[in-house]
């Protein structure tokens, strides 16, 4: 489904990305980790277009997007989960969600939005309430759940365990594996190398923005140097 050659990109004068090579599989569930500052966001902007590819080429089911812009990508059916959130604060729930229905036709938004409450009820609790108002495990659930308003082939997510609680971490997670199942393809990019690995099928390390290990997930998980890097064994 996504597929990324010789890889690299910048900001102004400073490479961040070095020939990137990774493949996303249809209904696969892929994961990045990396400390911070390894260029994981920066490389799932890129996937967007929200980030300049400086060389390499970007597929998405087989059509070069390396141009694209971020609204055509988002047409195409893939949706972005951004790190911090990033909710629109001054607008309700219910706000958020038709945003992220935004090229969808307009009478079919109930039944969207109804989707993403079975699957999140908190937020059906919420709709009238002002994002900014409401926890930080609640607003990454209304991040994903703007996400999945595009009804997404593709659902990039970045860094979904950053500032939340572990049951919370847990909840997102659970959530992921289930979307996944449901025939949603995923490629996360993660600090918590544990939770990741434990949820997808395989997995890329990026270090100072070169990929330096793929694998199976499981692999990965018992690879020597993972374990001292990533899993504090």
């Amino acid at each position: 489904m996504l597929e990324l050659r010789n890889l690299k990109a910048h900001y102004g004068h400073s490479q961040v990305l070095y020939d990137i090579s990774i493949d996303v599989k249809d209904r696969e569930f892929v994961t990045i980790i990396g400390a911070n500052g390894a260029g994981k966001s920066t490389l799932m902007k890129v996937i967007m277009g929200l980030v300049p590819v400086s060389s390499g080429s970007l597929t998405f089911k087989g059509k070069d997007i390396s141009r694209a812009e971020p609204w055509d990508r988002a047409g195409m059916k893939i949706a972005y989960v951004p790190e911090g959130r990033r909710v629109f604060g001054e607008l309700t729930v219910a706000e958020n969600l038709r945003i992220g229905g935004w090229a969808e036709p307009p009478s079919d938004l109930p039944r969207r939005v109804e989707k993403v409450v079975s699957i999140f009820p908190r937020l059906g609790e919420r709709m009238n309430q002002s994002a900014r108002t409401m926890s930080g495990g609640e607003q990454q659930m209304l991040a994903i759940g703007r996400a999945l308003m595009l009804e997404p082939e593709l659902l990039l997510v970045d860094e979904i365990s950053m500032g939340l609680m572990p049951i919370l971490v847990n909840r997102c997670f659970e959530v992921l594996k289930q979307l996944n199942k449901m025939g949603t393809t995923i490629l996360l990019v993660e600090q918590n190398a544990r939770k990741a690995l434990g949820a997808a099928d395989r997995g890329y390390v990026l270090e100072t923005g070169h990929i330096v290990l793929e694998g199976a997930a499981a692999e990965l998980q018992s690879d020597d140097a993972v374990k001292r890097a990533y899993l504090g064994g």
